[in-house]
């Protein structure tokens, strides 16, 4: 009787053993070291792209610190300083150089439009 429950339990052992080894997948041979990459230098900042437009100002709200420029084709809000706009008002042609930073447009530069010089008849 004990060589029975002896035999059953080494049965029970055995089959045990292979099913856990059966789920483990099969073991991958070791992979070579990579060689260290190189440190990469650090980036240099991004050049900002200037972008110019000509208009006439609809809007200028002195507390925001923003103009509202239209020309022929579109009509934006352009972020600027007191000193760029303390010569200028509403209905003033302008040109506009500005940059887009974190999705806000950013005045570099505001100078009233030169006016064309008139013909001589």
């Amino acid at each position: 009787m004990k060589k029975i429950v002896a035999l059953v339990m080494a049965m029970v052992f055995a089959l045990t053993v292979s099913v856990a080894f059966a789920q483990q997948p099969a073991a991958k041979p070791a992979e070579p070291a990579k060689p260290a990459e190189p440190a990469k230098p650090a980036e240099p900042a991004k050049k900002e792209k200037v972008k110019q437009i000509t208009g006439e100002i609809t809007a200028i709200d002195t507390v925001g610190k923003t103009i509202t420029v239209k020309s022929k084709k579109q009509e934006l809000t352009i972020g600027v300083t007191e000193d760029q706009i303390k010569d200028i008002k509403a209905g003033d042609k302008v040109v506009v150089k500005y940059t887009e930073k974190d999705g806000k447009l950013l005045a570099k530069k505001v100078k009233k439009a030169e006016k064309p010089a008139e013909k001589k008849q």
